[in-house]
């Protein structure tokens, strides 16, 4: 990565910024192996993620006022995951993938001491029904009860991907743009979660 940061014109002038696209399409490249793919195409398709970690450690290591590089990103996750893993790398005991969970959290937390909603740190760039899953969880945690709807009683994951298209259909018919509408109703749902820990 070094060699082709310092002579390849293109790679020269790319920024963090400019590399977002290509992180996007990689990881969804890696989802399609893991759903659909071989074990080549996953292999493949893991490098070409990790030469975007690579890409951007480079990019971070010439940054004049704040630079770190690949051994500073390595460094910094081996310390955290032995942060969250006592159970692995202390004396805390965890027999169930619960107990492991209340320790991740718990470690979590403490790093985390700045946030003041269970939604800090979620990112609006995920994908919309994603962020919705992610939303909802968090509103849980807070008794942010999530809306019902009669469309909304699927027996199966199956039966939830065709109830998902229906809606979608249904939104085409009408004109609505789908993806709008969920995120419109996460940002209402998000400020419910917000009132709740304020108290309002």
């Amino acid at each position: 990565m070094r060699a082709v940061r310092e002579r390849c014109v293109w790679t020269q002038t790319i920024d963090h910024r400019d590399l977002v696209p290509y992180l996007v399409e990689e990881s969804a490249e890696v989802i399609d192996a893991v759903e659909s793919g071989t074990r080549a195409d996953l292999r493949e398709e893991l490098g070409d993620l990790l030469w975007q970690v690579l890409f951007h450690a480079e990019i971070a290591a010439g940054d004049p006022e704040d630079p770190f590089d690949i051994d500073d990103v390595a460094r910094g996750l081996t310390e955290k995951m032995v942060r969250r893993h006592p159970h692995v790398f202390g004396d805390a005991v965890a027999s169930t993938p619960e107990q492991v969970l209340v320790h991740w959290n718990a470690a979590k937390a403490a790093e985390k001491r700045e946030r003041t909603s269970v939604l800090d740190g979620v990112s609006e760039h995920m994908p919309s029904l994603a962020l919705a899953q992610k939303v909802l969880g968090k509103a849980a945690q807070v008794g942010v009860v999530a809306p019902a709807h009669r469309l909304a009683d699927p027996a199966t994951e199956a039966e939830l991907g065709d109830a998902l298209l229906v809606l979608v259909q249904q939104a085409r018919e009408h004109g609505w743009d789908a993806d709008r509408a969920l995120r419109e109703r996460l940002r209402r749902l998000s400020a419910e979660v917000r009132a709740a820990e304020s108290g309002v």
